[in-house]
């Protein structure tokens, strides 16, 4: 709509307002999806994962159907002949990145989930470069290095031996799991009916996450009722339903529309922080050297993969 506004008119910020306003919103959307990888930590297992996860992507599906329903109507979400897409981006994409990465908080703390899942562009650079869809210049090959010796640093303590004798590098290994799931949803859900809203894709994602997350979820409430139904359980479905559910992604279409995919992306490097802090403050986990010295490794890895 602001396209079609004469230069000038109200309707947008001046530049100083403008940026103190994405400042802010970036930050929102980075706490909102920080939250989640704290309240994965928080809980450590104390509500079934996939029972969360199906609870959450069910919330963010329901809550977002109206744009949905819409783009439909519209003609721009042809379901039949994105079926398969949307249940693979649905897979990758949420229940990849549900259950698992809840159940890898019980062992890894959410600072290296959030630093693990900033390796995404990275994944996502490489897989499209194996599938001939982009060309790696030297630069990115250098990001690409140091974004994966800042994973390993992380992942292995400084010690390579952790990754087979320690418990916390299984979860770890969950969330590069969970990681790479999320760059193959990110490969997959831009060519999912690309003249619709993110909205209303993502309703459709998360009702395919939710769906695929609902045999484990049907287990656990037939193995671990009072677990799966109980007060703090409900409180944890709502919360991860609402703020890094649909406020995030609100948030983060809003951005998108209102600043550009290219200004959006910052996210990537405020997300990490957010997560950092907010692990420190709610959860008493401060960031260690290794942290530090491993996230800047990571974060300017992507920042070099990202140039061309």
């Amino acid at each position: 709509m602001d396209a079609e506004l004469p230069k000038g008119q109200v309707g947008r910020p001046a530049p100083g307002w403008e940026d103190a306003v994405a400042l802010t919103g970036f930050i929102l959307v980075a706490v909102g999806q920080a939250s989640n990888q704290v309240l994965a930590r928080g809980l450590a297992g104390s509500v079934p994962p996939f029972s969360l996860a199906f609870f959450r992507w069910s919330i963010i599906a329901i809550g977002l159907a109206p744009f949905a329903i819409a783009a439909i109507r519209d003609g721009k979400i042809p379901l039949a002949q994105n079926f398969w897409p949307i249940l693979a981006a649905g897979f990758l994409g949420m229940f990849l990145c549900g259950g698992p990465v809840y159940i890898a908080g019980i062992t890894t703390t959410a600072i290296h989930i959030a630093l693990i899942f900033a390796l995404s562009p990275i994944m996502v650079l490489l897989i499209s470069a194996a599938l001939g869809i982009e060309h790696i210049g030297p630069l990115q090959w250098l990001g690409t290095v140091l974004a994966l010796a800042g994973a390993l640093l992380i992942v292995s303590g400084g010690r390579l031996e952790t990754l087979t004798q320690s418990s916390a590098a299984w979860g770890d290994l969950l969330v590069v799991c969970a990681m790479l799931g999320w760059s193959g949803y990110t490969l997959v859900q831009s060519r999912v009916a690309p003249h619709a809203s993110l909205l209303a894709r993502v309703s459709l994602f998360s009702t395919a996450g939710a769906l695929c997350s609902l045999p484990p979820a049907l287990q656990e409430m037939w193995t671990t009722p009072a677990a799966v139904f109980n007060a703090r359980a409900f409180e944890a479905y709502v919360f991860a339903g609402l703020v890094p559910g649909l406020i995030a992604y609100a948030g983060f279409a809003w951005l998108g529309a209102r600043f550009g995919s290219v200004r959006t992306s910052l996210v990537l490097y405020v997300a990490p922080i957010a997560s950092a802090l907010l692990s420190w403050i709610i959860l008493g986990e401060p960031p260690k050297l290794i942290h530090l010295v491993g996230g800047l490794l990571i974060l300017g890895g992507v920042w070099a993969s990202l140039r061309k």
